[in-house]
This record gives C-alpha cells, sequence and structure tokens, in this order.
C-alpha cells in the first residue's frame, strides 16, 4: 500500500475550508520574466469624462496636463481619443473627422501628442454604429464603425494619423447580430497591413474568449463602469477568477479608472471616497488591468493624483511577470489575493486583501497557504511603510469598501500542494452567455474558495488546465481530485501529455474526492482535467501529496 505525505500548505487548506466540498487538505525550474513581455497600458481616455463631448483643446489640454500633473513621469502615456471625434464619411467611404470639435483635424491633435513624448490612441466599432450613436443620440456616429471599411479606416488611422492604440467597441456588431472572433479577426488583419505595433483592445464587455489574446493586447471584460462602488464592485467581481488568461503580455481590461470623480453626472455615481479609491487603483494595479485615467484632470484632488502616482502600486501592474493576481482565499465576504512579482516562484510576492461588503472583514491567513516559509517582512504599499517581520500568519481588520496591499517576503518558497479549479486555464470559456451549458466558473458555497468549474467535458477540448503544477524534486504524488455530480460521469486525467487513470466516481451528486497516483518532472507539469465524450463532474479543486516509501 502507498501513501501519501500531506504538505503544510495543504493542511493549511484543509484547516481553513473544511465545510460541504471542502474536506481537506535551490529549485530546477524557478524562472524570471520573458525579455520583451509589454506591461498593460497606462494613459488617460476622454470618454468617462466627456463623453462625446470632446474636442481639439480638450484632448491637447488632458495630455499637457498629464506631464504637468508628473502623471506622464509615473508611467501614463497613451492619450486615447474616444467616441465622438466623427465628422462624415465622403463619396468614397473616407472618414473626416468632426469639423466643428476637431476643424483641424485629427493628425495636429496627434502630433501634439507625440510631441509630449506620449502615444496617441482612437476608437472605432466593429460595426456600423458607435455606442456614442446610440447611447448619446450623436448622429455623427452613424455609419462610422468600421465594418465594411476596414482597410480603408486602418490606414486612415494608423497611417495617416498615425495612432498608436485603438479601442474598438460592439455597439454596432451587437445590434446586427456578428460573430465576435470574425469581426476583430478582420480588423486585426486590417491593421496588421499597416502597422503591426498598434495596441489593440477588444471591447465586447464580456470576457470574449481565448481568441482574444491572438489578436489584442487588453480585452474588457464587463460593462462600462460608473462613477459607485457599487459598479466597481460589480467590475471587480467580474474579474477576480479570470487570472489565468492574463499571461505574456495580454491582460483582462476592467475599464478606465473612477478615480477622481466627485458627483460627476457625466459618468453616473456620486464617486468613491478614498478608501474606495485605493480599493480601485490597487486591485488595477494588482490585477494588471490596463491603468486609464478617466476623470478631467483639471479637477483631479491632490488625494487622488498622489494614490495615481503611488510608484509602489504601479510597479505591481507594470511588473515585468505580467501576472494578475488570483484568488488564494476567501472566507466570510473577503478576498485574499496574490500573485508572484519581480521572479517567477521567488520570495516576494504582491499580497491584497479585498473587503467589498458594508461591514468590517477581519482576516486571517496563514503565509503556508501563501506558499511561503519562516519569517516573513510585510510592506504596506498605500502607506510606504514597513509593517515589521510576521510569523505563521497576518491578520487584520479591514473597514467596509476598502482593500490593503502588500509586498511580502519569506525566508523559504513552499512547494504548492492546492490547486483550485478557479485557477484553471478553460481554453472553451467565454461570457458572452451564448451558451447556457458552456465551461464556466460558478459558484458553490460547498466547494473550498466557494467556486467550482461546472459544465466540463463533452468534447475533447473542453478541459480544465493547470500549465504549472510545481515540484521542486519530481516524483511518484497522490493526487486527489475534489467533485460534485458525479452520477453517470467520468473522469480523465493527463499528466504532461500522459493519461492516467480517473478511479471510480460516486453515483450521486454529492460531494466526494477520488485519489490516483501520478507521477511529476522537477520543475512545472501540465495537468488537465476532463472528459472527451460525455459530462465530467463539476471540480473543487485538486491537491497534490508526496508519496511514501
Amino acid at each position: 500500500m502507498r501513501f501519501y505525505r500531506q504538505t503544510s500548505a495543504a493542511f493549511a487548506a484543509a484547516f481553513l475550508l473544511c465545510a460541504g466540498c471542502a474536506q481537506q487538505g535551490t529549485t530546477p525550474d524557478i524562472q524570471t520574466a520573458a525579455d520583451g513581455i509589454t506591461p498593460p497600458v497606462m494613459g488617460w481616455s476622454s470618454w468617462n469624462a466627456f463623453r462625446v463631448n470632446i474636442n481639439e483643446d480638450i484632448i491637447k489640454n488632458q495630455a499637457d496636463l498629464l506631464v504637468q500633473k508628473g502623471l506622464k513621469d509615473a508611467g501614463y502615456n497613451y492619450v486615447n481619443i474616444d467616441d465622438g471625434f466623427f465628422g462624415e464619411r465622403d463619396a468614397e467611404g473616407k472618414m473626416h473627422a468632426h469639423t466643428t470639435r476637431f476643424p483641424n483635424g485629427m493628425k495636429p491633435v496627434v502630433d501634439h501628442i507625440h510631441g509630449l513624448g506620449m502615444k496617441a490612441g482612437i476608437y472605432t466599432d466593429a460595426g456600423n454604429n458607435t455606442c456614442g450613436s446610440r447611447g448619446d443620440n450623436d448622429v455623427n456616429g452613424i455609419g462610422a464603425g468600421i465594418y465594411g471599411h476596414e482597410d480603408q479606416d486602418a490606414q486612415l488611422y494608423f497611417g495617416e494619423w498615425g495612432f498608436d492604440f485603438i479601442k474598438i467597441d460592439y455597439c454596432g456588431g451587437s445590434d446586427l447580430g456578428l460573430d465576435e472572433r470574425k469581426r476583430y479577426t478582420a480588423i486585426r488583419e486590417s491593421i496588421d497591413k499597416v502597422n503591426k505595433n498598434v495596441s489593440v483592445n477588444i471591447c465586447r464587455w464580456a470576457f470574449p474568449g481565448t481568441w482574444g489574446k491572438e489578436l489584442a493586447a487588453s480585452w474588457r471584460i464587463s460593462g462600462d463602469i460608473n462613477a459607485s462602488w457599487e459598479s466597481l464592485k460589480y467590475v471587480v467581481g467580474k474579474n477576480l477568477y479570470l487570472s489565468a488568461y492574463a499571461r505574456d503580455g495580454h491582460y483582462n481590461d476592467m475599464d478606465m479608472m473612477i478615480i477622481g470623480f466627485r458627483n460627476n453626472s457625466r459618468v453616473g455615481g456620486k464617486g468613491l471616497t478614498v478608501n474606495e479609491e485605493i480599493a480601485q487603483f490597487g486591485l488595477w494595479c494588482i490585477m494588471s488591468s490596463p491603468l486609464l485615467i478617466g476623470c478631467d484632470l483639471a479637477a483631479l484632488p491632490d488625494s487622488s493624483l498622489q494614490l495615481l502616482t503611488n510608484r509602489e502600486l504601479i510597479a505591481l501592474n507594470q511588473d515585468p511577470l505580467g501576472l494578475q493576481a488570483y484568488v488564494a482565499q476567501h472566507d466570510n465576504e473577503g478576498y485574499v489575493l496574490v500573485k508572484d512579482i519581480e521572479k517567477k516562484r521567488g520570495l516576494a510576492r504582491a499580497l491584497a486583501f479585498y473587503n467589498p461588503s458594508d461591514q468590517p472583514c477581519r482576516f486571517s491567513v496563514p503565509f503556508n497557504i501563501l506558499e511561503l516559509d519562516g519569517e516573513v517582512k510585510v510592506r504596506d504599499l498605500v502607506e510606504h511603510a514597513d509593517l515589521g517581520t510576521f510569523s505563521d500568519r497576518l491578520e487584520m481588520t479591514l473597514p467596509p469598501r476598502s482593500g490593503r496591499f502588500f509586498r511580502i517576503e519569506g525566508k523559504k518558497r513552499l512547494e504548492p500542494s492546492v490547486y483550485e479549479a478557479e485557477w484553471a486555464y478553460l481554453p472553451l470559456f467565454n461570457d458572452l452567455g451564448k451558451n447556457p451549458t458552456g465551461i464556466t466558473y460558478a459558484y458553490d458555497d460547498r466547494m473550498s474558495g466557494k467556486m467550482k468549474v461546472r459544465y466540463l467535458g463533452g468534447q475533447p477540448e473542453n478541459y480544465a488546465e493547470w500549465p504549472e503544477v510545481y515540484s521542486e524534486e519530481g516524483g511518484e504524488y497522490g493526487l486527489t481530485v475534489y467533485y460534485s455530480y458525479g452520477k453517470g460521469r467520468k473522469l480523465e486525467i493527463s499528466v504532461n501529455g500522459t493519461m492516467t487513470g480517473s478511479g471510480e466516481l460516486a453515483d450521486d451528486n454529492e460531494c466526494h474526492s477520488v485519489t490516483i497516483p501520478v507521477t511529476l518532472k522537477p520543475g512545472y507539469n501540465v495537468i488537465r482535467i476532463g472528459n472527451s465524450y460525455n459530462w465530467a463532474p463539476d471540480i473543487d479543486r485538486f491537491t497534490l501529496a508526496k508519496a511514501m516509501e
């Protein structure tokens, strides 16, 4: 009989997550960031503050203010012109700028931005009509979308006018019922004929699918944000479990920041308190969202400016690893997010405590579930203060609607033993809502972390993948899968491309586990779970325990 040794990290997870399904439990492959990973875009965008009511003077003034207020020096180097610059198409279909808003055309505006040492962004819609034509009754947006004018508009925007970035909306595409992947692919191909270095943002208001990485530097994952905590909480909630898709210089976009708004009716909402602004900026940074300021910089409060230029938080966003923090613990109403920074599997990590609720929230986080051992140094990145060295765990209470953000550094990195389903990469996942039985991350309070993956299997491509399952020395392990809804279903598990057995599943819909032996190589391993020709059970997580002779 073979026995398996449960690691301390698995034991901690077992202790913390013990309800329902939550029944627990010098390295050879450490890597630094690959050269050339592009960090998330930083800059300013016109939509939230001005909507379609933009003009040449506004854009130039906002660009000047980025420089004057030190924001450019802090890294904000894009000035993005959103909806509202459109005039009309001539008889040949060529777009012209709005003659009143931009009487000198768009090229002088781009030249002004470039002359300040920054980059310029533009806007279009994947369909015929822009969102401004729908929501702001801007008649100039009718027929201003890129549909049917892909090559023509790409040559104008990136060849003649010289823009560096484009946000591609989907109001017109939605109205026509167009296929998202085909539309954005066609637009990307037209852009590449002119300038392959253009940064593209897919604005489909939901995670569009894993194909987005082939076409864009970033993609929106939610509907438009407004200047309220409720809206911010909704947007963050849409991104909490998308960390697997932020990789290799491509990012989940949580929309423009609403920092700096005070009772601004243009964007909706009453604005944020100081604590709420800190929560937004810290979360946008640790989750590697593009950092686009959305307010009128002329009215930016000093406290907001100080926050937006916090270089320690910005460093999390611009970190060379380009990772999005994942949820390591969800207890009560609080979320604990963590990610590697500076060096993969190094001793330093970024940590966030996030309390979205309207009540104080107590956090008690053992360091071993953050994969750190020994005494851990903790630095508060908002206060720019070292909090000291802690053993075993970090504990604190956060006020309602707030976040705390830290750099932590331990003396030893632990081998992980718990892999949650919500951390998995799902190649067929999207959030478009077109397939009611499409694979998805789903809430289930019986599960560890209260989340699971459901609608797994049914075809060979519909699997869950954990591409960085780490073993220090390799060898024999017991892999335990925690699941529910096993009746009439089967599991297929592969390790580094080799299919292994799955064991017998319980013939009911309750929470169970099954353990199988697997062999891991030293360093990173790829584990996939699915079912090629039938549904797989809902997956909570899997754990690894080293085999004992």
